[in-house]
C-alpha cells in the first residue's frame, strides 16, 4: 500500500482545538473545503480519536496531561501562535510542531501549513527509520569484527582477506555480513553453503 500524498487531504481527520471563534470558523471552512474530518478539543478533555494531524492554539499550553502530550505526538502538530515572547515559543517548540500559523488566521496560509507538516512528519519518520537500522548495523559491528578475527585465526589471513571471505561467503548464502557473522562466532566456523 502507498503512502497518501502529502498535497492530498481530503479523507484526513484533524483534531483542533482553537480558542477565538473567528480563527475556529476559518479554519472549518477550510477543512470543509478540503475535505478535512475536523474533531473539536477541549484541553482538559481526553483525546480519544486517531486524529492524522492536530491544530492547537498556544493559548492552550503548556499541556499539563502526559497523556495529552503522547496523543498529540502520533501525528504532526501545527501550532497557532498568538505572541512571539520567548516563554510562548518554548511552550510551542515543546510539541515539536511540524509547521506553524500566525494569528489572527487568514485562510491563505492554512493548505500550505497541512502540507507542510505532512511532509516534514513523513521525513521525520524516515529519518528515523534509518537511524534505527544504522544504530542495529552499528551494534552488530561486533559480531562482525569477532567474525574476521576468529576467520583470521583459523584459516591464517589478514584482515581484508578474512572479510573478503565473509563478505563472498554472505553473498553465495543470500545472507547480510551480519547474519553469517553471528553464526561463524556461534559455530566457531564459517558455515558450510547449502544446495
Amino acid at each position: 500500500m502507498s503512502k497518501p500524498s502529502s498535497f492530498s487531504l481530503r479523507g484526513r481527520k484533524a483534531l483542533v482545538a482553537i480558542k477565538d471563534e473567528r480563527d475556529a470558523s476559518i479554519v472549518r471552512r477550510q477543512f470543509e473545503r478540503l475535505g478535512i474530518e475536523i474533531v473539536i478539543w477541549e484541553p482538559g478533555a481526553s483525546i480519544d480519536c486517531r486524529s492524522d494531524v492536530t491544530l492547537i492554539d498556544d493559548e492552550f499550553l503548556p499541556l499539563t496531561s502526559p497523556a495529552q502530550r503522547t496523543s498529540l505526538g502520533r501525528g504532526p502538530v501545527i501550532a497557532l501562535l498568538g505572541t512571539e515572547t520567548p516563554s510562548r515559543l518554548k511552550l510551542v517548540l515543546d510539541l515539536d510542531p511540524a509547521s506553524f500559523l500566525v494569528k489572527p488566521l487568514r485562510s491563505a496560509g492554512i493548505y500550505a501549513a497541512l502540507v507542510l507538516a505532512f511532509e516534514r512528519s513523513e521525513r521525520t519518520s524516515e529519518l528515523k527509520q534509518q537511524v534505527l537500522k544504522l544504530e542495529q548495523r552499528l551494534r552488530s559491528r561486533r559480531v562482525v569484527l569477532a567474525a574476521v578475527l576468529q576467520v583470521m585465526h583459523t584459516h591464517a589471513l589478514a584482515e581484508p582477506a578474512a572479510f573478503a571471505l565473509i563478505r563472498r561467503a554472505a553473498m553465495e548464502q543470500r545472507k547480510t555480513i551480519e547474519e553469517l557473522s553471528a553464526e561463524i562466532t556461534a559455530k566457531g566456523s564459517l558455515p558450510r553453503a547449502t544446495g
